[in-house]
């Protein structure tokens, strides 16, 4: 081979090396850059305990900080932490306010606007909402009769959650008993709402129900077990009050329905239609909620009040100024 033909191949050679190095380079410069794109979006910060993440009317996210509470214990209490909104009763089978013959507990709970069902789970000291067995010097918890005591439900759509209140209206002071997941109606883009569940502001009726395992009626012209539809407890919608999208009728807050299991054929409550849009527009929680529910607020004016966010809702009064310390 000619001298020429040499310089001539290791010249093409050395810049075919310069120009695979350079292509390298910049390979190893877009991996970099997306390598850093990477490690920013995995160090953003998370959201804190006790706040959600929404969204402001513009579109933008921010942190909300929500009121989280579980205060039931305390309506059941006999010491220093009771609810103000509840009193200590000594049982006796004599009482000044019926004097023909002795006083039972229907009795007490007729005198006081409280359910039988909240004074046995006071006796019972745990959720036992039917075994109301008394003896002379037994205490019990009522609800007060010197205050003008309501509840106020808010349902927040957007999030399913539910927020329990009790309103004492003489003092205009409110205290949050407890929040619970709940279930809604099916998602209906033709509604106000966008779903099945209404909004706006519903009385809650007394024409209440409960259910148990071979207890049957109709639901949609069929003959079925109601507690596969209801769960173990309904509370109807009564009467529209403001905001209301959909008239009162039909609606209510029930228990989960109950389904037939698989291998045994026996009924047992359905937990995944809780924290779901899936009824036909009642408000589904589950049974031991539903129950606790039911057992405080029958014997009272009770409002639901259903939005979007929780942060439209209107609620009644202030909260109740000593509520830190519970």
């Amino acid at each position: 081979m000619s001298f020429p033909k040499i310089i001539l191949i290791l010249t093409v050679g050395l810049f075919s090396l310069i120009g695979a190095l350079a292509l390298l380079k910049e390979k190893k410069e877009d991996n970099l850059i997306v390598d850093n794109r990477i490690e920013e979006i995995a160090i953003d910060p998370e959201p804190e305990l006790g706040q959600e993440i929404g969204l402001l009317e513009d579109g933008y996210e921010a942190s909300i900080e929500l009121p989280e509470a579980d205060r039931i214990h305390q309506l059941f209490a006999f010491g220093s932490s009771r609810l103000p909104i509840v009193e200590t009763i000594t049982y006796s089978s004599r009482v000044p306010w019926l004097s023909d013959r002795p006083a039972w507990i229907a009795d007490y709970a007729s005198y006081y606007s409280t359910t039988r069902h909240f004074i046995a789970r006071s006796l019972n000291q745990k959720p036992d909402y039917f075994t109301q067995k008394v003896s002379y010097g037994d205490k019990f918890n009522v609800l007060r009769k010197d205050i003008d005591l309501e509840f106020y439900l808010v349902i927040d759509i957007s999030r399913l959650k539910l927020w329990f209140y009790s309103y004492d209206k003489t003092n205009e002071q409110r205290i949050l008993l407890k929040t619970y997941d709940v279930g809604l109606g099916r998602k209906d883009d033709t509604r106000a709402s966008k779903n099945l569940t209404p909004l706006g502001k519903y009385k809650l009726g007394d024409k209440v129900a409960i259910y148990k395992p071979g207890m049957k009626g109709y639901f949609q012209d069929q003959k079925i077990e109601m507690i596969q539809v209801f769960g173990t407890r309904w509370i109807p919608f009564a009467e529209e009050l403001s905001g209301a999208t959909e008239p009162a009728k039909g609606y209510g807050l029930h228990g989960a329905p109950w389904k037939e299991e698989s291998h045994s054929g026996h009924l047992e409550e359905d937990l995944d239609k809780i924290g779901m849009y899936d009824s036909d527009g009642c408000v589904r929680l589950a049974s031991k909620d539903i129950e606790e529910i039911f057992a405080i607020i029958i014997t009272k004016p009770t409002t639901v009040e259903i939005v979007q966010d929780f942060q439209h809702a209107d609620l009644p009064g202030h909260d109740f100024e000593q509520e830190e310390s519970y």
